[in-house]
């Protein structure tokens, strides 16, 4: 198991809100990290290039390309995190998007908090593959 706090922790005990709390996080770390690795760039520069794939609409879409690679527990966990009842409006995304990213950081904290650091990086460089192409 490899996570930075690295103490106990129920995974499956916890809400899918509370999953996607984490999942935001660990998906917007793997972001900034690729972007700081590619080049050293100005942080506004890179704050902007960051937004563009930290949000709702592209986390949607990025769930949608992994999603058949995901085994049986992690499409129960991301359906969890994607039905879940929010309190949150969706601003600038469709309520689709919203809750399909809802699921998709659900999966990420998952994993993230299962020590599954390798199972991340996996379906990160599937996400970002098309990118690495272009580059």
């Amino acid at each position: 198991m490899e996570r930075f706090y690295n103490k106990d922790c129920d995974v499956n005990n916890l809400s899918p809100l509370t999953l996607a709390f984490m999942g935001d996080t660990v998906f917007d770390l793997f972001v900034r990290e690729r972007l700081i690795c590619q080049a050293n760039r100005p942080v506004n520069k890179l704050h902007n290039l960051a937004s563009k794939t930290v949000n709702a609409a592209s986390q949607a879409k990025a769930v949608k390309k992994i999603m058949d690679l995901l085994t049986e527990e992690e499409q129960a966990v991301f359906r969890r995190g994607r039905n879940c009842h929010t309190n949150h409006k969706a601003k600038n995304a469709s309520e689709g998007d919203y809750h399909y990213a809802t699921g998709f950081e659900a999966l990420f904290g998952y994993l993230y908090l299962k020590g599954s650091i390798e199972r991340l990086r996996e379906l990160f460089d599937i996400i970002i593959e098309e990118e690495n192409n272009n580059e």
